[in-house]
């Protein structure tokens, strides 16, 4: 599949991030990015939406490519509309992994330093900045965020 450009321009197409949820005992799995794109932060795993591909189909796949784990299912939690002042503009998706077993491996040492569980009242600092309103989604229970943090409720 062709690479493109992110950039944003006067009629941009916008990558869509799949990203997965996963708890257990009241702890997000996080991973610890490895990249010159915020080296260092923690975010859930995830990636871009192939063309021809399932929300679902991606969030299992990328769950496995990144960690190792698979899940039941999936059920979708939160979509934001994440236009970034880095010049990045993306839609992202968050999934729930539902019925997953199994510790995380590092599968992809070059893009993460390591997988670890948080509370969901201590996550670390930094979080990745696609991941950050994601993530208040879950944690306040909304199911749509649009630019500057403006929740809308279904």
């Amino acid at each position: 599949m062709e690479s493109r450009n992110h950039e944003l321009t006067d009629r941009s197409l916008f990558p869509v991030g799949v990203n997965v949820f996963v708890l257990r005992d009241g702890m997000l799995l996080l991973g610890k990015r490895k990249s010159d794109y915020h080296d260092g932060a923690w975010g859930v795993p995830g990636g871009h939406l192939e063309a021809g591909e399932s929300m679902r189909e991606c969030a299992a796949r990328e769950l496995m490519e990144e960690t190792g784990l698979s899940a039941g299912s999936f059920a979708f939690t939160v979509a934001d509309n994440d236009p970034r002042k880095d010049r990045y503009h993306y839609i992202h998706f968050g999934f729930m992994a539902e019925g997953v077993v199994g510790e995380p491996a590092l599968m992809e040492p070059e893009k993460c330093y390591e997988w670890r569980w948080f509370p969901l009242n201590d996550l670390p600092d930094p979080i990745f900045v696609g991941h950050q309103r994601l993530i208040q989604g879950l944690l306040e229970k909304t199911t749509f965020l649009d630019s500057e943090a403006a929740i809308l409720q279904p």
